[in-house]
């Protein structure tokens, strides 16, 4: 070997020695950087739906930043209650929630129209209008006082009518009951002579076993057999006239949102909104299997509401929709442009989808 030869080995081995211990210095800078967030959720791990939604996003997020961003998921409880998530990200306990607007009345009283409205928008219907007819600056308008940026982030699609420990063949039959009905549908459910309750998930088949409840509505079928709700009530309603969409909530600290790169932002934005139109595929796709079980191996009997209940909870609805928009502001608003998404798409739906699915038939 000649000595040219021998300098130029020492120099790319001297050189590699430098390349490596850069590299060793600049891996805990690395670490060092990596920004790590809490989520906490309204649902028990892992709940089919909406459990299992915030257990993909934060893995996704993951993925995508390449480890850069971590979020760590907690379970109603685990930090706070299921109905405190979002406090918990609008005082700084926590950078991220994965819940539901429907159970933000008290805050905000249009607030659930962002989750479902009775009568109201379908699935796609209600992502058209978030993302296309203004919805999501009017959410954004919404949670800003409170320091939150919410976001679309899974959907559990069309919702059953619930489950009755006794049939429901009139309006009559309705009154009195005592239902876990949160949201607006809850507030149509007391307007027709019931008593709603708001209860978390992990409270709700307690509850029906004891008798504290009388009903109780969850989610479609997936999430309504993983949750058991078949063992105490037989009787399994439809339609779901006070949720015909099931929309998650990503809801995410201002604060923390601001402290993000763009890239990062760009990666959260994304995987949020993948795992809204995935959430609802997969709903569709695990509804229609678990229908089919809870008649088959549950003895579930499935029944349709009597006309003059869904009459009567249709005015009901309206009523509601009207008491909203007199309070005028950005109540006001939000009510105008849900209305108005509603009647533009309406045509549309009934030439499109309904008629299919009746031809179909």
């Amino acid at each position: 070997m000649s000595s040219g030869n021998a300098l130029s080995r020492r120099s790319l081995l001297a050189g590699g020695v430098v390349a490596a211990g850069a590299g060793a210095l600049a891996r805990p800078a690395i670490a060092q950087s990596r920004i790590e967030w809490s989520m906490v959720t309204s649902w028990p791990k892992n709940l089919p739906g909406p459990g299992v939604s915030a257990e993909r996003i934060a893995r996704d997020i993951e993925i995508a930043s390449g480890g850069r961003m971590v979020v760590q998921v907690h379970a109603a409880g685990e930090i706070v209650p299921a109905l405190a998530v979002f406090d918990a990200v609008s005082e700084g306990t926590a950078e991220m929630a994965h819940t539901a607007s429907l159970f933000w009345a008290g805050k905000a009283n249009v607030a659930p129209v962002f989750t479902a409205a009775p009568f109201g928008l379908t699935p796609l219907e209600h992502i058209t209008w978030i993302d296309h007819g203004g919805g999501q600056a009017l959410w954004d308008k919404l949670y800003r006082p409170f320091g939150v940026k919410p976001f679309m982030a899974g959907n559990t699609g069309f919702q059953m009518g619930g489950w009755y420990r006794r049939e429901i063949n009139s309006l009559d039959d309705f009154k009195g009951l005592k239902i876990r009905m949160p949201g607006l549908g809850g507030e149509v459910a007391r307007r027709l002579g019931a008593t709603p309750v708001s209860l978390p998930a992990s409270e709700i088949l307690p509850a029906l076993q004891s008798g504290t409840i009388d009903a109780t509505e969850f989610l479609g079928p997936w999430s309504d057999l993983a949750m058991g709700f078949w063992q105490v009530a037989k009787n399994y309603y439809w339609p779901g006239f006070h949720e015909p969409n099931g929309t998650g909530e990503g809801l995410v600290s201002i604060s923390a949102w601001q402290t993000l790169p763009d890239d990062l932002k760009a990666v959260v934005r994304h995987v949020l909104a993948v795992e809204n139109i995935r959430g609802l595929g997969e709903a569709e796709w695990e509804n229609a299997r678990a229908l089919e079980q809870l008649k088959q191996d549950k003895g579930v009997v499935l029944r349709r509401f009597p006309d003059d209940f869904l009459s009567a909870a249709r005015q009901a609805s309206d009523e509601v929709f009207d008491d909203l928009a007199e309070d005028g502001g950005v109540s006001g608003e939000i009510v105008d442009s849900y209305r108005s998404a509603r009647a533009r798409m309406q045509p549309w739906s009934e030439v499109s989808e309904a008629a299919l699915l009746a031809a179909r038939r």
